[in-house]
Parts: structure tokens; C-alpha cells; sequence
């Protein structure tokens, strides 16, 4: 259970995988490390995603792994959750290597305290989306229907072995993808059929595409019941119908199209209880994503005030005038961490 202040909101750790001269991230000093986890801790944040795109976590030495750890816990960062990006377990190519990537993974976010482990269907920029300004705006991977039950069968593996550490697996929602429409994310996390398996519901990975979508409000109705892990991001969208024509540019959580507060609320009455992920695209990302922890901080402390997303009973609706937490808030979030 937690409150407002411990509620686990983690800094994607977008670095990259260089580092500011060069140098590759998972054999530069740990100075670097230390550095940009500093810069994460001194915007407020006491969570971080370590995505594989960052620190390459699964093929460190061991020594170098316990280094990562102890120093994530040295300053005082849980890490909640994990996730991988462009590594989809049925990719023709790669499926096989990418599926015992994240079993790895499983097994060392479990030593770093992680609940989640964040997984997609996507799969490398095509060259034409490396090119363009955003990578979105260019068509990608779209995942093979054929390959849809393997696609089951690998996640439900996953699952098992998430499950043994009490772990859970969330599914990225992803253009094109099996879980690319709010329809077929529902259909695909219920043929799994798995009690760890959840959906994270990035409605925004959809919003800005420049093609034409359900509205908002629907896509959420229909994937937040199924919500276990979320990455939080907004876009400005503008579309004309008549000329076919759309835009659309990454802006902070209170700015762009989706309403977050109204849909936050909507997540915890249904029983959201899960991380969330704050992620933004160009400009200052970190400095972006520490305004919408902030944003996302200021909505959950009025929203608990009267809606108890831990309610045993079910009943998600409180006093105004009740506590929204105490202090095992605190226990949840010292549970949470190492």
C-alpha cells in the first residue's frame, strides 16, 4: 500500500548507451554511472527504469553487476520495474536470443528488488525511422499474425519464471504489434490467461502516430483494468479529416491531449497499483520527466483522498476526510526497494 510520496514513479534511464565522449556505457568508469544517477537523485526521484537501452544490465560481470546494485542502494533508487525494449521473443531473427536475454533479465531484476518486467513485439528502427525526426512517423515492424500463439507460448514461459520470484509481466501496448489497438491488447493479455501478465497501457506510443486512432478515453475504458505497470508520457495531436492530414510533438503530462488526471483517477478506482514510468522525447527528457513525476505526485495525493485503489473489498470510493495511507506506505515502499 502507498501514499502519494511513496507511490514508485521511476526516471527512464535515457543516456543512452554512450557516454557524453564516447566511451561504451557498460565498460566506462563507474563515475559515469554514479554521475547520471546523481543527476536523476538530484531532480527528485527515488525510482529508476534501467532499460536495456542504458546500462546493458544482463551482460555485466558479476562484479560489475554488484557494483550497479550496491550503488543503486548507496543513493537511495529502487528500482520497481524493468524494461526491454527492441527485443521481441518471436522476432524471426532473434526471437530465440531475445527470449533468453529476458530470462536473464527476470533473474537480475529479482536481485535488484524489480516487480515488473516491461516487455514489447517491437523490434529495431527501420532505416527509414532512424532518419526521420521522430522514429514514429516512419512505418516500422508490424508483427506477423502467424507468429501470434508462439508469441502466447513465450510469454506464458516468461510468466512462469517471473512467477517464481512473485514477479509480474507487463505488455508494452505498440503500434502494429499484438497489443498495438486497445482491442487487440485485451484479446492478447486474456488468451495468455496468466495472473502475473498485465498490460502496460502507453496510450501515448498510439496518440502520436500520424494515422487515425480511437479516441483516448476509449483505448483507456478498455486496457486499465488490465493495467499492471505503465508508462506515463503526452503528446499535442491535431488532425484534420477531410485533408487526412495530422500532427503531433512530445510536451509534459498537463500539456498535451490526454487529460492525465481524469484518467489517473480512472486507473486507481478501477484498482491500479502499480509503478509508473515517466518517459519524454527530445528537449530536456530528464528535466521533463521530473516536472511529471511532480505532475503525477500532485494528482495521486488529491485522488487518495477519496479513491482506495487497495480496498480488499473491492469498494475503490472513501471519505474525503479519511487517510489516504499512513505509514504503511512507507513499509510498502522500503518492501519495494532492496
Amino acid at each position: 500500500m502507498y501514499t502519494a510520496d511513496t507511490w514508485p514513479i521511476a526516471a527512464k534511464m535515457n543516456f543512452g548507451s554512450r557516454t557524453e565522449t564516447g566511451e561504451d556505457i557498460a565498460t566506462a568508469p563507474l563515475s559515469v554511472w554514479e554521475d547520471q544517477l546523481l543527476q536523476v537523485k538530484e531532480l527528485g526521484f527515488s525510482a529508476i527504469d534501467p532499460m536495456d537501452d542504458w546500462v546493458p544490465l544482463v551482460d555485466l560481470p558479476e562484479e560489475r553487476f554488484a557494483s550497479f546494485r550496491d550503488m543503486c542502494r548507496d543513493l537511495d533508487l529502487s528500482i520497481p520495474a524493468i524494461s526491454v525494449g527492441r527485443r521481441s521473443v518471436v522476432d524471426v531473427r532473434n526471437g530465440d536470443t531475445n527470449l533468453a536475454f529476458v530470462h536473464d533479465l527476470i533473474d537480475r531484476g529479482h536481485e535488484l528488488g524489480a516487480q515488473v518486467i516491461n516487455i514489447g513485439f517491437m523490434e529495431a528502427l527501420t532505416p527509414a525511422q532512424e532518419k526521420a525526426l521522430w522514429f514514429w512517423l516512419a512505418p516500422g515492424h508490424v508483427c506477423d499474425p502467424q507468429l501470434r500463439p508462439l508469441a502466447i507460448e513465450r510469454v506464458r514461459e516468461l510468466a512462469r519464471h517471473a512467477g517464481q520470484y512473485g514477479m509480474q509481466i507487463s505488455l508494452e501496448m505498440y503500434e502494429d504489434t499484438y497489443v498495438g489497438t486497445h482491442d487487440g491488447a485485451v484479446s492478447f493479455v486474456r488468451d495468455i490467461d496468466r495472473d502475473n501478465v498485465g498490460l502496460n497501457p502507453d496510450i501515448g506510443n498510439l496518440i502520436r502516430l500520424h494515422r487515425p486512432m480511437p479516441s483516448y478515453q476509449e483505448m483507456f475504458d478498455a486496457v486499465l483494468p488490465y493495467a499492471n505497470y505503465w508508462h506515463i508520457k503526452n503528446y499535442i495531436r491535431d488532425e484534420d479529416p477531410e485533408t487526412g492530414t495530422y500532427m503531433s510533438a512530445p510536451v509534459p503530462l498537463e500539456s498535451g491531449l490526454i487529460n492525465y488526471r481524469a484518467v489517473i483517477r480512472q486507473g486507481l478506482r478501477g484498482g491500479f497499483t502499480g509503478a509508473f514510468m515517466v518517459e519524454h522525447y527530445g528537449s530536456d527528457w530528464l528535466g521533463v520527466g521530473a516536472t511529471n513525476a511532480r505532475y503525477i505526485r500532485q494528482v495521486l495525493r488529491s485522488a487518495l483522498r477519496t479513491i482506495d485503489p487497495f480496498a480488499a473489498d473491492g469498494d475503490s470510493v472513501r471519505s474525503a476526510t479519511s487517510p489516504a495511507g499512513g505509514s504503511s506506505g512507507g513499509e510498502a515502499a522500503a518492501a519495494s526497494s532492496y
